[in-house]
């Protein structure tokens, strides 16, 4: 494997980032990173609300979620960071990918991890693409929807995050030849 390999994994709430990148780095035994808005939450003892409700007002709560996820990667060695800004960020992210999915099944997929009625979570979810577009607009000059730069990106809708995460480890191999096939 290349040594100190960083892959950078992105999507929206609800494509599997998390998941597949806790995956991806057990399977290649890298680091895994993912701090994150509901990280700080629950460091700050609020909901996750809360924080995005602050996010809104706040432009530092984005830059201090940002800042301190690319600082643990940046002072890895080899990890996978799993997070909504990741690719744009982690510049120097060896391989990168971004995982997409429909508003439905992203929807379903918060639904089914976090409970709740399937509306109001599509609706919750649609606001807060909304909002995320906005600041990361705002605060980076980052438009989330212009993601093709990217090595790799997966539509997610139809495969199961064991198959995104061999599909990955696939075009990795393709890109550097020196990974394990697990």
């Amino acid at each position: 494997m290349k040594e100190n390999i960083k892959i950078a994994i992105s999507g929206k709430s609800g494509c599997g980032n998390t998941t597949v990148s806790k995956m991806l780095a057990d399977r290649l035994g890298l680091q895994f990173i993912n701090f994150t808005f509901r990280t700080l939450a629950e460091e700050r003892g609020v909901d996750l609300k809360t924080i995005l409700d602050e996010a809104s007002k706040n432009d530092s709560i984005d830059r201090e979620v940002d800042f301190r996820q690319v600082e643990l990667a940046q002072k890895s060695g080899g990890c996978v960071l799993g997070s909504r800004l990741s690719i744009w960020m982690l510049k120097e992210a060896d391989f990168k990918v971004f995982l997409d999915a429909s508003p439905i099944v992203r929807a379903k997929r918060i639904t089914g991890r976090e409970g709740g009625n399937l509306d109001e979570v599509a609706a919750f979810t649609a606001e807060r693409d909304r909002q995320d577009h906005e600041r990361y607009t705002r605060i980076y000059n980052i438009d989330m929807n212009n993601y093709q730069f990217v090595d790799l990106v997966v539509d997610t809708d139809n495969i199961n995050p064991q198959q995104i995460t061999d599909l990955i480890i696939n075009k990795i191999n393709q890109k550097y030849n020196k990974l394990p096939k697990n």
